[in-house]
């Protein structure tokens, strides 16, 4: 099946680079987002996010005509959906926060005018199970007069099926070629016309089966890491008070053949492993015991952070006969990971309110993607140059390893959350 054209809703950290994806391959691509400001930057072949390789693709894409950005969706072969889904947070103590799915029916109304018979529909975003047969829903809904999978089955004139993405920040462009790919189609027929339109670049193997087991896949992945991260971080909270060096602990035990403890950090940030497992929980309650546990103890970490760094000011305090709203914190890292600008979900980022928000603390945060922090104005008013942040007598941590603190040597105590 020819898919020529390609319209791909969301221009994020997987919308664009798919779309580049499919550009590099010299498909006709239009980029679709609600950004004005993503829009322009694109159009001039420049990236409005942080990943290696993709300001050259999207540069060459652009300037062959193969990219254009826009603000509302148009007519394609094929329209790959891969807005936001983030949960709604529970309004009373321990309620399970509930999943999201306003940007995806606006993505589905905003494409349903445009839709004609023989296209392919794909949601690519992470969501929880039954969201691709809830929009083919809305698409039905907007339009009577076309069919549907749900009604028309393997007849149907518009085929839809569920992707998820299964990429790395920071190794997007190499793992969406490589990595295997797993496509739910709501028919036999849309799998197939979503393994049609992937190999146009993608080189590991297109795995076929129904587009719920295909949202759950994406889910277990993530909560599989979630529960194993939350181990590690445990691990460092039950180190800490037994006075034992958490790094070295694990380095031995993973020299066991059949032993492999994550590394324990902040917490767990970013779009994903924060999020997916809520999706499982919320509609499992009764079940999902060990995945609810598992970030509640992620969850917890931050807040056990934060104490970690109350405690050190004030043993630095008694040390140098100081108040504690005299010593100066500097606080490494702010993005949930190291070497990208992704400020979702990053414990980093609730650690450095709650501390800047602590009058009786002088805080200083440093992370070399600051500027993109949209809305944390608090937290940038806060920030220090590079150049600088060593030279501060103080408590020093490092919660995110960007590759610029490996080799810190600051003036102070010097402690590290991220190894």
């Amino acid at each position: 099946m020819n898919f020529d054209t390609i319209c791909v809703v969301g221009l994020g950290y997987i919308g664009l680079p798919t779309a580049t994806m499919f550009a590099s391959r010299r498909k006709k691509v239009i980029g679709v987002d609600v950004n004005q400001h993503a829009v322009d930057t694109i159009n001039r072949g420049e990236i409005h996010i942080v990943e290696p390789e993709l300001d050259i693709a999207v540069h060459a894409a652009v300037k062959e005509g193969y990219l254009r950005a826009t603000t509302r969706p148009e007519p394609a072969d094929a329209f790959l959906v891969a807005v936001p889904t983030p949960f709604k947070k529970g309004l009373a103590e321990g309620e399970v926060p509930s999943p999201d799915l306003s940007y995806i029916q606006a993505a589905a109304d905003s494409i349903a005018p445009v839709l004609e018979k023989g296209n392919l529909v794909i949601l690519e975003s992470t969501s929880p199970v039954g969201a691709t047969e809830q929009m083919a829903a809305w698409l039905a809904e907007a339009r009577p007069d076309l069919t549907f999978p749900q009604h028309a089955g393997e007849g149907a004139d518009v085929m839809i099926a569920h992707c998820p993405e299964r990429v790395l920040p920071g190794r997007v462009m190499h793992e969406l070629i490589e990595n295997d790919r797993i496509i739910g189609g709501m028919t036999e027929k849309s799998s197939a016309a979503a393994c049609d339109l992937y190999k146009a670049f993608v080189r590991g193997e297109c795995l076929t089966t129904t587009a719920r087991t295909a949202e759950m896949a994406k889910l277990t992945e993530n909560a599989f890491r979630d529960v194993n991260i939350a181990f590690a971080n445990e691990l460092s909270m039950i180190c800490d008070k037994s006075n034992i060096d958490v790094w070295e602990l694990i380095s031995l035990a993973n020299r066991h053949p059949r032993v492999n403890i994550l590394q324990p950090g902040a917490g767990v940030g970013g779009h994903c492993i924060a999020v997916d497992p809520w999706f499982i929980v919320s509609e499992n309650q009764s079940n999902a015991n060990l995945i609810k546990q598992a970030r509640k103890v992620n969850d917890s970490k931050p807040g056990w952070v934060s104490e970690k760094i109350r405690d050190l000011v004030g043993e630095y305090a008694r040390k140098k006969g100081l108040k504690k709203s005299e010593v100066s914190v500097v606080l490494y890292g702010l993005s949930f990971k190291p070497d990208v600008d992704d400020f979702r979900e990053s414990p980093s980022i609730q650690i450095a309110h709650e501390l800047v928000e602590d009058r009786n603390l002088k805080v200083f945060v440093a992370d070399p993607n600051i500027k993109k922090l949209n809305g944390k104005d608090d937290i940038k008013a806060r920030s220090v140059n590079q150049s600088e942040y060593e030279k501060i007598d103080g408590v020093h941590v490092v919660l995110v390893r960007h590759k610029e603190y490996k080799k810190l040597k600051p003036s102070g105590v010097f402690y590290s959350v991220a190894g």
